[in-house]
């Protein structure tokens, strides 16, 4: 949700908000501003435990002796028919953290940072930041475990940091996978300082892009370099979306509002750089019958532009049989693994036989004839945009009323992401994940903002702002901010004190 936090204490910022969270999650205020991008940062550890019955007891070994596993009875609530259900549970937990899982006989503590006040406190102290001194004095907190960050303010800084929270750790070990919890060499050793975690500010290139990828591309040559850092800070891999940010930043200057806003919603799909080049080489190699088949719609795909479109039947070929393709990829072993999209391409064009590359696209052909009685579909045509219900599960139906969508999923290094599939009881694909709260803010004497929300602020289908947002947000046409009071007065719709109606 789309939201304005204002106190009469000289608090104002602008931005979103989740999970019922009392601060502003990324957004802006007059003088700095901050985004977050998911980060793959390693802040939580598996531990294999060497355990065994003693008396009855659980114990386990460490560093020689043994330990008592300590239990403790918690209720698990659940509904069943709507009725509230209680579930006694024993939890097991070793020095390290809960007992989750046993493999090949061992069992898996997890250690992480869980239920932290001071996460909540560095979010909120962020909101009030005023300077990057200040910003950074608030990122010092260290207990924010899930995100990276953007920072901009009027003073013309810029930073990134890649996570927040990083526990220090002996860099022999891979910390990816679960590690030997019996000896001591594999605790925490504390916490990195904030500037010894990957960070870059005011990088030379003068730019900084993140897109849940890794940040040794973030600023071009101006990059922080991998070889300073342990693996476990940055085992993110990389995607085509970061890249196509970086090749769309690279020598840009003098940004607008409006062309930065046209530089996020740019439709380059990178991922067919290299994807289409493999399928080509093997229809070429194809036997005729092959040819045959597919000669029409191998001509439609090599005259593309690879830009994403509401009316581009390109756009459907390649989606879909770029889809199918990824079931050649590679199972990763961890989430690590399965963040590095550049790779796991590569691997699947690799693990595939030409054969396979030109049979799935045969395939793609024979199941759009029998969803829409045509494989010539155009993009727009496939991908809907629908909301019924406001309800955070949604329904889709093929039969009420959706917005074509020219949009697809960033991991075809789609800036604006919009990842869509065919619902139960539908022939076409909806939208159900992607950008959420976009933001373009310029600084200065005063802020000036743009900004767009996937479809409306309001949740209430009778409302005007249910979807009064669905085709600005589907065609990247944003709305200006009215971010200081005089703005807010002079556009107000409706008043409201609380205690009253």
């Amino acid at each position: 949700m789309e939201v304005q936090l204002v106190s009469e204490e000289g608090l104002n910022t602008y931005g979103a908000v989740t999970w019922g969270q009392f601060f502003i999650y990324q957004g802006f205020n007059a003088h700095c501003g901050w985004m977050h991008t998911s980060s793959y940062a390693d802040v939580a550890d598996l531990y294999e435990e060497k355990v065994r019955q003693d008396d009855k007891n659980w114990v386990y070994e460490y560093e020689g002796q043994t330990k008592p596993v300590t239990a403790k009875p918690f209720t698990v609530y659940y509904k069943k028919d709507e009725t509230l259900q209680a579930l006694p549970v024993t939890g097991l937990y070793t020095h390290h953290g809960p007992v989750m899982a046993s493999r090949d006989g061992k069992w898996l503590s997890l250690r992480e940072y869980n239920r932290s006040l001071n996460a909540l406190l560095e979010a909120w102290t962020i909101t009030k930041a005023n300077t990057f001194d200040e910003y950074k004095k608030a990122m010092d907190i260290r207990a924010n475990t899930t995100n990276n960050t953007v920072y901009a303010d009027d003073q013309g800084n810029i930073a990134y940091w890649h996570g927040n929270f990083m526990p220090k750790r002996d860099n022999a070990y891979n910390w990816s996978l679960p590690v030997d919890g019996s000896i001591a060499a594999t605790e925490w050793k504390g916490l990195h300082e904030l500037d010894e975690i990957v960070h870059v500010y005011n990088p030379a290139t003068g730019w900084i892009q993140n897109c849940n990828s890794t940040p040794y591309s973030l600023s071009g040559s101006s990059s922080p370099d991998r070889t300073k850092y342990p693996a476990y800070m940055a085992p993110d891999g990389e995607n085509y979306r970061a890249l196509n940010a970086a090749r769309l930043l690279a020598g840009a200057s003098e940004f607008t509002l409006d062309s930065l806003i046209a530089k996020g919603y740019d439709r380059y799909l990178t991922a067919f750089d290299v994807l289409l080049p493999a399928l080509f080489e093997a229809y070429a190699g194809a036997p005729d019958s092959t040819k045959k088949i597919l000669q029409e719609a191998m001509a439609i795909l090599q005259r593309w532009d690879r830009r994403s479109g509401v009316h581009s039947v390109a756009t459907t070929l390649a989606v879909e049989w770029g889809m199918r393709m990824a079931s050649y990829a590679p199972r990763p072993r961890t989430s690590e693994d399965a963040s590095n999209a550049v790779l796991n391409i590569t691997t699947e064009l690799a693990a595939s036989t030409p054969a396979q590359k030109t049979g799935e696209l045969s395939a793609v052909l024979n199941e759009l004839r029998q969803r829409y009685g045509s494989w010539k579909v155009e993009w727009g045509d496939v991908c809907r945009y629908q909301r019924l219900t406001g309800k955070i599960i949604e329904t889709y139906d093929d039969t009420k009323p959706s917005l074509p969508s020219g949009l697809v999923p960033s991991s075809f290094g789609a800036l604006p992401s919009y990842v869509s599939r065919v619902m139960p009881g539908t022939k076409k694909r909806y939208g159900y994940s992607g950008n959420s709260f976009i933001a373009a803010v310029e600084f200065g004497k005063k802020v000036k903002a743009k900004t767009i929300v996937t479809g409306g602020e309001s949740s209430d289908p009778t409302s005007p702002h249910f979807s009064d947002q669905a085709s600005m947000y589907l065609g990247g046409w944003f709305k200006d901010v009215l971010f200081y009071r005089e703005d807010v007065m002079k556009n107000m719709e409706k008043k409201y004190q609380p205690g009253g109606e």
